[in-house]
């Protein structure tokens, strides 16, 4: 267990990782060379251009103006200074709302750390109840409820703070919850014209023997949706197609590496053709990357063929447009037939949110498939309890000296036994920890989600789950059992649960160190962009030639929400629970909060570059799981308290669960809905307005292609895929169906051309 010598000793080695990250960023980004690493955000829109190479050589890679490394810290106030309102316009508002988890975290545990530290540090270090009991102890756990003596009334105090807690937080929240309803609404009401405001994805389309998908979709919709229907743009499984196309654009990289090669050295380049160019024979590279991209050129073209003429290429869904938003909202937020299993709507997200892979996934195998990842998400939080164990096992000396007896006397030495128990199980738990994000977003792309934003928001509940069971309550579960084996097999089983209350506290000390390695150390490390930067330098190296190189050679990254989320909603979680139990967990979490808004807001102001924007559509997710945080830390205080013999608190603790519940309640009742469904109201008053500025918009040509799959965009095939819409001046809708069961109006054959005619209503044929 970690002493205050250990919590000392890794605090001094976070601390100064953390301060050599920045200084090593604020020297770094004063580079010249360094300028497209630093600040991509605004070379992407257009308002910064690559610092002038005038002058001597060496200052097209270093600045040596000396006055400059004076303001190294000057990015802090600048990422500061930037008012809310131009944050959105610059970033959108996802990232805002993004860094406003942090600001809530700052605002519900700045006093709840002021309160603690008044009223319940004291009352827990003015006791003595540890000396008595053969538990592992550290000084550290004197501050911890564990402290108290059993049955004593002092826990009176640790209940009404739970109060306190409990009351200030479900406080915060209601005014955040408010504030980020109101800034999402009035972001949707003053935003800019968007494809996705008019269209919306049908799914489950049921087949027809004598219309293709197109054809079914306009007649069904000029039928349904007479007044409002614009156009559609079926759904295409070019899986295969974009594949081709990304392994070209690979090869010609490679292509451009040995031409720059040749280029300079006047020596023609040579590769293996073997797995990762190691294996195989040599061969010359040039010519060899030239015969392979004009062989997957050939198969490009074939496979772009098959697409166009196949029609298994074209999928049961289909992106439909509206003349209106109005028309758009009714259509997303209705059920179109009396088959509650077909025709099945909901809204577009924007183009480039959509995960176009998954859209060829048939929709009736979605439940199979969300049921395979539920197993398999079960047993790998299951089997990840290993691993958990192998951690809390390195904070454990005397398990580490019993493995491995021949390392006592290295291990006994003070600086190092201070650095295991300090700071190598944090480390350990992040290095584990690091590719299960990508293991969870594989899962969630094969549930067959169709928007990046779902899958990131899914990815991330998925990950919260996985934090909360296994490194939070594995964590204490088993590190408390590894901790206090010996005092277990020597006790009845009656004293069993008296210890284990006892134990959990002290699992403070553990956390303590995995809040400064991955809060402190870790996000001073985002902020230098180590990955971006060597990459970056490798590209301008080896592939770039020209600006526009330059410019693809720019990673600028995006706020990856998927693992960023919940590794803030674990120190929710984690100051929440430790908040009535062991206070000195706070302040690091403090630390956390505020080092991270800062760090976070620049990256957000000069780097990210957003995939997309779902209009903070999250936030729900985050006020749920910051509600889950709460429950757990007040049903954990009940259950310690109940091994401290003071029975006769439970009653008075069972009301907060429920209070906290009622005010989840509320607060869904309340705001969600303006997360879930758009206003029809709002809409038709944007579309009025719209129509007053603009009356001859050619709303069409502006959804052309808005939701074509991007390796058919700037194409010669364009005006294939896009489906033609009919004329304004057309009232009848031409169909070969035989088959009534789409749509109620029914189908006259004629014996002239072997097509139908549809009759449509008047509001039709005055369009």
């Amino acid at each position: 267990m970690a002493t205050v010598r250990d919590i000392c000793v890794a605090a001094g080695f976070n601390v100064a990782t953390a301060v050599a990250f920045l200084l090593a960023f604020a020297f770094l980004r004063l580079q010249p060379v360094n300028d497209r690493v630093y600040f991509p955000k605004w070379y992407l829109k257009g308002m910064r251009d690559s610092p002038s190479s005038a002058g001597a050589a060496v200052t097209k890679y270093v600045n040596i103006d000396w006055r400059s490394y004076f303001k190294f810290l000057s990015w802090i106030p600048a990422a500061l200074m930037m008012p809310e309102e131009e944050l959105i316009e610059h970033a959108g508002l996802d990232s805002v709302i993004y860094l406003r988890i942090y600001r809530t975290g700052l605002k519900i545990f700045v006093p709840i750390t002021i309160l603690a530290f008044a009223i319940l540090v004291p009352v827990n270090w003015t006791n003595d109840a540890l000396e008595g009991l053969k538990v592992v102890q550290s000084d550290i756990d004197k501050l911890s409820l564990s402290n108290v003596p059993y049955g004593s009334k002092r826990f009176i105090a640790h209940v009404v703070m739970a109060y306190a807690f409990t009351f200030w937080t479900c406080y915060v929240l209601l005014k955040e919850y408010e504030i980020v309803t109101t800034m999402r609404l009035s972001f949707l009401a003053s935003e800019k014209r968007r494809p996705d405001q008019f269209t919306v994805l049908v799914r489950n389309i049921p087949p027809d023997p004598d219309e293709s998908v197109s054809e079914l979709v306009e007649h069904f919709f000029l039928v349904n949706h007479p007044d409002h229907y614009l156009k559609n743009q079926v759904v295409y499984n070019a899986n295969k197609l974009a594949d081709l196309v990304e392994k070209k654009k690979k090869m010609r990289n490679w292509l451009d590496y040995y031409l720059l090669k040749f280029e300079r050295k006047s020596k023609r380049p040579t590769t293996k053709t073997g797995w990762l160019g190691c294996f195989g024979s040599d061969v010359d590279a040039i010519d060899y990357y030239k015969s392979e991209i004009e062989k997957i050129g050939k198969e490009e073209a074939e496979e772009r063929k098959k697409v166009m003429k196949d029609p298994k290429s074209i999928m049961p869904a289909a992106f439909v447009s509206f003349r209106s938003r109005w028309g758009a909202a009714v259509c997303a937020q209705t059920q179109q037939t009396s088959n509650p299993t077909t025709w099945l709507t909901e809204w577009a997200p924007e183009p480039r949110d959509v995960y176009w892979n998954n859209l060829s996934i048939p929709f009736v195998s979605l439940t199979v498939r969300r049921l395979i990842i539920a197993v398999a998400f079960f047993f790998l939080i299951f089997f990840y309890v290993v691993p958990i164990a192998f951690v809390q096992a390195l904070a454990n000396i005397e398990g580490i000296e019993k493995a491995l007896p021949f390392l006592e006397p290295l291990i006994e030495r003070p600086t190092i036994k201070s650095f295991i128990q300090g700071f190598l199980p944090g480390i350990v738990l992040k290095i584990f920890l690091i590719v299960l994000p990508t293991i969870l977003m594989y899962m969630s792309q094969f549930e067959g989600l169709i928007s990046q934003s779902s899958l990131e928001r899914r990815t991330a509940s998925k990950y919260f789950i996985f934090l909360f069971f296994n490194v939070f309550l594995g964590s204490i579960l088993t590190g408390s059992a590894l901790e206090q084996l010996k005092t277990y097999l020597h006790q009845s089983a009656n004293e069993i649960p008296r210890t284990f209350g006892v134990a959990v506290p002290m699992k403070a000390t553990f956390f303590i160190t995995y809040v400064m390695v991955d809060g402190w150390s870790g996000v001073a490390l985002e902020i230098t962009r180590i990955r971006a930067f060597v990459i970056f330098h490798l590209k301008n190296w080896f592939l770039v030639k020209t600006e526009k190189d330059r410019e693809e050679a720019m990673d600028p990254g995006s706020i990856c929400f998927y693992w960023s989320e919940p590794r803030i909603q674990l120190y929710f979680l984690l100051g929440l629970v430790y908040a009535p139990v062991t206070p000195l967990l706070l302040p690091f979490i403090l630390v956390f909060f505020a080092l991270a808004y800062v760090v976070y807001r620049h990256q957000i102001i000069n780097v990210y570059n957003q995939r997309y924007e779902s209009g903070a559509q999250f936030w729900p997710q985050v006020h749920l799981r910051i509600i889950v945080a709460l429950i757990v830390s007040q049903l954990l205080l009940l259950g310690l308290l109940s091994t401290k013999g003071l029975e006769e608190a439970t009653p008075a603790l069972l009301v907060l669960p429920v209070l906290t519940i009622w005010f989840h309640k509320y607060c869904k009742n309340r705001f969600e809905p303006a997360f879930v469904r758009n206003p029809i109201q709002e809409a038709m008053k944007k579309d009025i307005l719209e129509r007053a500025r603009e009356p001859n918009f050619d709303l069409k040509s502006y959804l052309a292609d808005a939701y074509l799959h991007p390796v058919f965009k700037s194409d010669e095939v364009d005006k294939f895929f896009v489906a033609d819409d009919p004329g304004a001046e057309e009232v009848i809708v031409p169909t070969k169906r035989h088959s009534r069961r789409t749509t109620p109006v029914p189908s006259v054959q004629s014996k002239q051309d072997g097509s139908d005619r549809l009759l449509l209503p008047e509001s039709v044929i005055e369009r």
